[in-house]
């Protein structure tokens, strides 16, 4: 991606931050949070030292008039100089570690007037940016659909290479690797087997080898933005009731992608699931584990509950992870003027195609070894 294609992206998310600004009364915002900073960042910035934090050893703080700034610490500055902000129309704000309020500093940079910051700071008012970082930019679908190759070709390699034997850490490892490899940060990793999967909808790993059946579900992010996918193996033929599963699961995939269009609500995005569950055979089964909803910058911004007032966007992405008895189907995709585009499709996974409203989805089936 070229300078001059970032520099015009963050360019207009500080525009974003302005009228966000205009409409709160704010002097200034100050980001901590990872995922706000990358937003602001054009996915350029990660200053995560310890990688479970939900802020880094530095700040990004916007004023009014459109000026950008990062606030750091003496001991972060070279690297944040050199291997972080360099290039980026963001102008270095420098304290001791000894005193390290970055509240503090953004305010010593604003004019008279509140500031808002994403994080409870002191005299801060707080703020949520999801709304903004919701509507992706071409630039960040780019980088999203990198993303998700990377993704999935590193659960492909795995997959093919996957025998009986191997232990739930193992595979956690193996997929952890491929990805690390590649700058990618493995944000969930769900590797479970067999009856396992069967009984919990969130498997973490506890070390049972692998007999006939494992799955591979996990998150991943770079630069700033997640996806989220699970895939299957089986060794030997699927038992009919576990492929009673995956049909219902492609079933309600298909119906929730197909519902995935501008001014859709959460609340009927949760009732298109339901019905498509009872429609396939498996009643209630949404009450036993959320749906997805939209991703981005957060595994999930929202997920669809029956009350849910959050309303699809155009260029938004989805997760949806419908599942059923051990069956499940989960991609990430984006909205793109009412077009799905699929962002983790895997080439050595079969294709379960469903027709919804004349419209043909696509869930990845069984991996059959």
């Amino acid at each position: 991606m070229s300078t001059a294609d970032l520099q015009e992206e963050i360019k207009i998310k500080k525009q974003q931050l302005v009228e966000f600004m205009d409409k709160h009364n704010l002097a200034g915002v100050l980001l901590s949070l990872h995922e706000n900073v990358a937003w602001a960042t054009a996915g350029q910035v990660d200053m995560r030292i310890a990688i479970p934090a939900p802020t880094g050893a530095a700040a990004v703080f916007v004023r009014k008039d459109g000026s950008g700034f990062y606030i750091t610490t003496k001991n972060e500055a070279p690297r944040m100089h050199d291997e972080e902000f360099r290039g980026l129309p963001f102008e270095p704000v420098i304290v001791p570690w000894q005193e390290a309020n970055f509240a503090k500093a953004a305010r010593g940079l604003a004019a008279a007037g509140a500031i808002g910051a994403d994080t409870h700071e002191a005299d801060c008012a707080f703020i949520n940016l999801a709304g903004l970082r919701s509507q992706l930019q071409p630039t960040e679908i780019e980088r999203y659909r990198l993303l998700g190759g990377m993704t999935a070709r590193a659960v492909e390699e795995v997959a093919v290479n996957l025998e009986p034997g191997v232990s739930e850490d193992e595979i956690s490892a193996m997929v952890a690797s491929r990805l690390i490899q590649k700058a990618i940060l493995p944000s969930v990793l769900l590797m479970a087997v067999d009856d396992r999967i069967l009984k919990y909808k969130h498997a973490l790993p506890r070390g049972k080898r692998l007999q006939r059946y494992g799955m591979l579900n996990l998150c991943t992010r770079k630069w700033g933005l997640v996806i989220s996918m699970t895939r299957f193996v089986h060794f030997g033929p699927i038992p009919q009731q576990l492929a009673r599963g995956f049909d219902a699961a492609a079933k309600v995939n298909a119906a929730l992608l197909h519902s995935t269009r501008a001014g859709a609500t959460a609340r009927r995005l949760y009732a298109v699931a339901k019905d498509a569950y009872a429609a396939a055979g498996f009643p209630g089964e949404e009450d036993l584990h959320h749906q997805g909803g939209a991703t981005g910058y957060g595994e999930r911004e929202w997920v669809a509950t029956p009350n849910g007032a959050e309303v699809v966007l155009n260029r938004q992405a989805y997760a949806w992870n419908p599942s059923a008895r051990g069956g499940k189907a989960e991609d990430t995709v984006v909205l793109q003027d009412g077009v799905i585009e699929y962002l983790t499709e895997t080439t050595m996974f079969p294709v379960v195609e469903t027709v919804v409203g004349g419209q043909s989805y696509r869930s990845a089936g069984v991996l059959l070894k």
